[in-house]
């Protein structure tokens, strides 16, 4: 199932091509952001360092929710300078170097929103994700239906919704996380929205 062939994908050009361009815009409708919001003002407390994975303009935390830091890696540093609420940010190429230029148990938590779809190793980040994360820390990864599918890896294009429910718990169960709990938003006219949060081990 998590073989290579599953995550090529239809632009294997270097990512750092397509995401030089800044993106300023919304990547999900505003319910689906709220839903977003909301899960992170439940899930992550204040006064909290949290990392936001793959980020970008926006992360989609409370407002009104002051965390003793907010740390993004992303790929375009327009984007991620101007995020608001970011007290710092690193470029990194996830896809070419799945280690995180960060020292171990450095943040509570972390978030990844819209991008999972992205990554050609998922596991090996969501690893290291687990070793810069203190044990016991929630990693909260998001999604919706939408996608760019030149860079989307084929496993993801080829299931549905709950699909990827099930393959992004497969890949927090590869990567020795634990915990692992799916939340999905009700039927509605809207952007759906779906998430699976995982506990970091106890080492």
């Amino acid at each position: 199932m998590l073989e290579p062939p599953a995550f090529a994908r239809s632009d294997e050009s270097p990512d750092e091509l397509f995401y030089s361009q800044p993106r300023f815009v919304e990547h999900i409708d505003d319910v689906a952001i709220a839903d977003v919001v909301r899960l992170h003002r439940e899930r992550l407390p204040a006064g909290r360092e949290i990392l936001d994975l793959m980020s970008s303009w926006v992360s989609h935390l409370p407002a009104d929710v002051a965390y003793a830091r907010v740390t993004g890696l992303g790929m375009n540093a327009a984007e991620l300078g101007g995020n608001p609420r970011l007290d710092a940010f690193v470029v990194h190429d996830l896809n070419a170097c799945s280690t995180l230029p960060f020292p171990a148990a450095a943040f509570d938590a972390a978030t990844i929103c819209v991008s999972i779809q992205y990554l050609t190793d998922p596991v090996a980040v969501l690893r290291d994700l687990a070793r810069v994360v203190r044990p016991g820390g929630l990693t909260i990864v998001t999604f919706s239906n939408r996608c760019f599918p030149t860079k989307a890896v084929a496993i993801w294009q080829a299931l549905d919704d709950y699909g990827h429910l099930a393959l992004v718990s497969k890949y927090f169960e590869s990567a020795g996380w634990h915990g692992i709990e799916q939340v999905t938003s009700p039927p509605r006219p809207h952007d759906p929205l779906y998430a699976v949060a995982a506990t970091s081990p106890l080492r």
